[in-house]
């Protein structure tokens, strides 16, 4: 480990650079890397060998090379002080402990060779949290990949990144300059589209999830576009009790990859 004296100001260069990487997509994509926070998400990168500098705090160093002295072994890390570092970090209550993680870039191609193929496919879903909930909440009803449109908010802001929990580096994403194109070449591949639309059937019909197949969420507020809708093979919506006609998309997302989930489970 490469280790500096310690940066006490918020001018530093390389706090400068963080702050740009937490707030600009652009820079994020020129540089090739996205900003992290926490020691869970810390320790999964470091674990996973994509840590490309790592930030921590006087304490956070001295309390973890106090147990363990190999522990930022092999790591470029920095020391910022306390009133600096959490300036720097984009939550309430930092751990003290950040780090800049590389990208990782999956294509199209990548995406779809799967024999079991099992999607998510996103059009523009923009909240934050919702786009981070769901590619936690994918990871764990094991779909094999998401596709999303450009006007989804970008995958590494940080407040998806700490919404993964981590899923964020296992979880292939490609996002689409050409979303319906990119649909017609899902549908090419003879993998199935279910839209989640106010006006489809109710999905739970036994086995419909079985084979290869995708389902498309769209907008938390206006749902899919007429264009997404009307590629998809078949409309589905979840069933619903008392007045309430729809469910944040998250949850709608979750319900449908966690139904698909049960019926693969048996047909291995």
């Amino acid at each position: 480990m490469k280790r500096k004296d310690v940066i006490s100001s918020i001018s530093n260069p390389q706090m400068k650079n963080l702050f740009l990487l937490q707030k600009k997509p652009k820079a994020r994509k020129e540089q090739g890397l996205f900003v992290i926070e926490g020691l869970r998400m810390f320790e999964e990168a470091k674990e996973a060998g994509i840590v490309h500098k790592a930030y921590a705090t006087e304490e956070f160093f001295q309390e973890k090379t106090a147990h363990q002295a190999d522990y930022f072994k092999g790591l470029n890390c920095e020391l910022v002080s306390t009133s600096v570092f959490k300036e720097v970090s984009d939550t309430k209550t930092p751990q003290g402990i950040m780090a800049t993680v590389r990208t990782t870039e999956y294509s199209l191609e990548d995406i779809l060779k799967d024999d079991r193929a099992y999607l998510l496919l996103l059009e523009d879903i923009r909240d934050p949290g919702n786009l981070g909930t769901i590619i936690r909440t994918a990871e764990g009803a094991g779909i094999t990949g998401i596709i999303s449109n450009k006007s989804c908010v970008d995958l590494y802001n940080p407040k998806v990144v700490r919404s993964t929990m981590g899923s964020i580096y296992r979880m292939p994403y490609y996002q689409a300059e050409n979303f319906a194109e990119v649909l017609r070449e899902v549908k090419a591949q003879g993998i199935e589209i279910f839209a989640a639309h106010l006006q489809g059937r109710v999905y739970d019909t036994e086995g419909s999830f079985t084979g290869k197949c995708a389902f498309l969420i769209g907008n938390e507020a206006n749902g899919l576009s007429n264009e997404s809708s009307k590629l998809a093979d078949t409309w589905i919506r979840i069933p619903m009790a008392g007045k309430v006609e729809s469910l944040n998309a998250a949850v709608a997302a979750a319900i449908l990859m966690y139904e698909g989930a049960r019926q693969r489970r048996y047909t291995k």
